[in-house]
C-alpha cells in the first residue's frame, strides 16, 4: 500500500518540481542565452589557426625564383697565351631554381609563441566570464523582485477574503436594519484599495517577468511558481572571475617575457638550392646546366644594445600594476563584504521582531472584528487595525525576501561558479 501511494504521489511532486523556476536555473540561462558567448568559440577558433600557423615554422620552406640579366661587364682573365683560347663569361644570364630552408632549431620561439597563444586565448575568455558574471546581479534583482511580488499578493489575497467575509456580515446586518449603510461602504472602500495595490502587485511582476525571459531567453507561464532554495554560509574563498583575469593578464606578461628572452637565442637551420641556368655553377661555361648546393646555418643576434632587457623590465611594471589592481579590487571586495554581512544581520534581527508584530496585529485584528460584531467599534476602526496586521504582513514577507537576497548578494560579492570557466589549460 505503501508503495502504491508513492508513486501515486510521485507524478505530482515531478510536475510541481518542473512548474518551480530556481534561481540557479535563471542563472546559468542567461549565461547561455548571452549574445556574446559565441565569441568564446570565435576565439578558440582564431586561437586555433595561430597555433596551426606557428607550427608551419618547422615545416620546409620553398621558394621558387627566375631571371634573366644582361650585364656590362663581366670577369675577364687578363692573360693571353698563345695557342690557348680562354673561354669568356657571356654577358647574358638565364636562371631558374627552387630554394629550400629548414628550421633546425628556433631557439624555442615556435614553442613560446604558441604558449603565448594560449594564454592570450585565456585573457579573452577571462575577459568574457567577467562580463557574464555581471549578468548574475540583474538576474537575482529581477528573480528577487518576482519573489517579493508574489509573497505580498498573498498576504493582499488573504486580507481581501477577510474584507469579503465582514463585508458579507455587514451587508447582512445592513439587510436585518441592524447595522447602518455605510459599514458596508467603508468595507468596500478598502477592498478597492487591496484591488489597486494587486494591480500595482502584478504590473510590478510582469515587469521583473518579462526582465527575466529577456536575460533567460525562456518564456514563463502563469503556472509557473517561483522560488529560492538558500545554503548560505559565510564561507572565506572568493572566487570573482576578475581575479582570474588579473592572473591570467600576469601569465601573458610572463610568457612574452620569457618569448623576447628566447628571440636572443642563436638559431639553427639548413638551406639547399636546385636550380637550371646558363651558366651554371660553373662561370666560365657558357651553357645551360642544371645544379645544386646545400649546407646549414647559423644565425645570432648577439647585440641588441638592451632592447630586449628594456622591454622586459616594461613587462614587470605591468605586472606589478596588475598586482596593484588586485590589491585594490580585493580590498573594495572587503568593503562591500563588510556592509553586506551588517545588512544580514540587520534583516535577521528585523524578522525576529517581524515574528512577534505579526503575532500581536494578528491577535488585535481578532479581537477588533469581535468588538465590531458587538458594535464597540465602528468598522473604521476595524479597517484601521486590519490595514495595520496587513502592513505588518508585508513587512515580514518583505524582509524575508530581502534577507535571500542579502545573503545572495554576499556569495555573488565572494563569487560562485555556475556552469565552468571558459579559460583554457
Amino acid at each position: 500500500m505503501r508503495k502504491i501511494l508513492i508513486l501515486l504521489l510521485f507524478p505530482v511532486q515531478l510536475a510541481l518540481a518542473q512548474n518551480s523556476v530556481q534561481l540557479e536555473s535563471c542563472y546559468v540561462w542567461a549565461r547561455q542565452n548571452y549574445p556574446n558567448l559565441k565569441q568564446s568559440e570565435l576565439w578558440k577558433e582564431i586561437n586555433s589557426l595561430s597555433i596551426q600557423n606557428h607550427e608551419t615554422n618547422y615545416l620546409p620552406q620553398v621558394t621558387l625564383n627566375g631571371q634573366t640579366t644582361y650585364q656590362s661587364a663581366v670577369t675577364e682573365v687578363p692573360v693571353s697565351i698563345p695557342g690557348i683560347s680562354i673561354p669568356t663569361v657571356s654577358k647574358n644570364r638565364y636562371n631558374t631554381y627552387a630554394e629550400l630552408q629548414q628550421t633546425i632549431w628556433d631557439g624555442g620561439l615556435t614553442k613560446a609563441n604558441k604558449t603565448l597563444e594560449t594564454a592570450i586565448l585565456n585573457s579573452h575568455l577571462s575577459q568574457l566570464e567577467v562580463e557574464l558574471y555581471k549578468l548574475n546581479e540583474q538576474v537575482a534583482q529581477a528573480f528577487f523582485t518576482t519573489l517579493v511580488v508574489d509573497q505580498q499578493k498573498e498576504v493582499i489575497l488573504a486580507q481581501v477574503k477577510t474584507i469579503d467575509e465582514q463585508l458579507s456580515r455587514a451587508e447582512s446586518a445592513i439587510r436585518n436594519g441592524v447595522t447602518e449603510p455605510s459599514a458596508a461602504m467603508v468595507l468596500k472602500a478598502e477592498r478597492i484599495n487591496l484591488e489597486q495595490n494587486i494591480v500595482e502587485l502584478d504590473a510590478a511582476k510582469n515587469t521583473s517577468r518579462q526582465m527575466l525571459e529577456l536575460l533567460t531567453g525562456k518564456q514563463f507561464t502563469e503556472k509557473e511558481t517561483f522560488s529560492y532554495q538558500s545554503n548560505f554560509s559565510f564561507n572565506s574563498e572568493l572566487l570573482r572571475p576578475e581575479l582570474q583575469l588579473l592572473g591570467v593578464q600576469r601569465e601573458q606578461l610572463a610568457v612574452q617575457s620569457d618569448l623576447l628572452s628566447k628571440t636572443r637565442n642563436p638559431k639553427l637551420f639548413g638551406f639547399g638550392q636546385l636550380g637550371y641556368g646558363k651558366p651554371g655553377l660553373n662561370m666560365l661555361l657558357d651553357e645551360f646546366k642544371g645544379y645544386y648546393l646545400f649546407g646549414v646555418g647559423v644565425s645570432w643576434n648577439a647585440f641588441d644594445w638592451k632592447q630586449t632587457s628594456r622591454q622586459q623590465q616594461v613587462l614587470k611594471l605591468q605586472q606589478e600594476m596588475l598586482q596593484s589592481q588586485e590589491a585594490t579590487f580585493i580590498q573594495n571586495l572587503n568593503l562591500l563584504l563588510i556592509q553586506q554581512k551588517e545588512q544580514i544581520g540587520k534583516l535577521e534581527q528585523l524578522i525576529a521582531n517581524d515574528e512577534n508584530l505579526v503575532k500581536l496585529r494578528s491577535g488585535i485584528t481578532k479581537a477588533a472584528a469581535s468588538k465590531l460584531e458587538n458594535e464597540t467599534i465602528t468598522t473604521s476602526d476595524y479597517v484601521q487595525e486590519l490595514q495595520a496586521e496587513t502592513v505588518a504582513k508585508l513587512k515580514q514577507e518583505l524582509h524575508k525576501i530581502q534577507l535571500n537576497e542579502a545573503r545572495e548578494k554576499y556569495v555573488l560579492i565572494k563569487g560562485k561558479t555556475l556552469a565552468g570557466t571558459l579559460t583554457q589549460k
